[in-house]
């Protein structure tokens, strides 16, 4: 197993996977749907083309800091209602979108094939199309490529704990088949479709003096 680790921070994130019309929620995590999405555009595939081979890839998140949530009012014109309906000329749809504010977190992804790895962490470095934090408004505020982001042999919890630097205590969030927290958003469809299956998650509090420092 190889992992391939990226960062992902700037001033506004929003990661979501349900909500499509008025409530735009925001996910207090990237979703493995939007990183599969982020490292599609660096890679230059389109929306309607396969990802069944990043869809493969486990995925893991360090939080380095929780940001917060926050929210904007929205008004738009001439938009496709929930219905399928598009709205009558000069109306109004109002809608409240949540984002995380100041947020900064280290993504892994893992898998066995290390060539992937390699296309994407290259791809990361010259992306073939902008990359966005879950909206094409919230561009990356910091290189959203890691120069020692390649780290082969080793697995999402290794990769994660020790990459530095690293706050003294995080959340992480493994993406594991024993995981007893369930995530809709395992992409089963080219991205243009937006469907989703679950998988399974586990989440823990890790703090500096579990892992293995320069005194063990």
């Amino acid at each position: 197993m190889s992992v391939l680790l990226l960062r992902l921070a700037g001033p506004m994130q929003s990661w979501d996977t349900q909500s499509r019309f008025p409530l735009r929620t925001a996910g207090l995590e990237p979703s493995k749907s939007g990183v599969i999405g982020l490292m599609s555009a660096a890679l230059g595939r389109r929306r309607e083309e396969p990802i069944e081979d990043l869809a493969a890839l486990q995925m893991g998140v360090r939080v380095d800091r929780e940001g917060k949530m926050e929210s904007d009012y929205h008004t738009a014109l001439n938009v496709i209602k929930a219905s399928g309906a598009p709205s009558k000329t000069g109306e109004a749809i109002v809608s409240r979108r949540f984002y995380l504010a100041d947020a900064d977190f280290l993504v892994g992804v893992e898998g066995e094939d290390l060539s992937l790895l390699k296309e994407i962490h290259a791809a990361l470095q010259n992306p073939r199309w902008s990359l966005f934090l879950g909206r094409k408004a919230f561009p990356p505020g910091e290189p959203v490529h890691l120069t020692d982001g390649l780290q082969p042999g080793k697995n999402l919890h290794q990769a994660l704990t020790q990459h530095l630097p690293r706050p003294s205590s995080f959340r992480l969030i493994l993406e594991t088949h024993e995981g007893n927290v369930i995530r809709i958003d395992q992409p089963i469809a080219p991205i243009i479709e937006r469907r989703f299956a679950p998988r399974r998650v586990t989440i823990r509090i890790i703090r500096e003096e579990e892992l293995c420092i320069s005194r063990c």
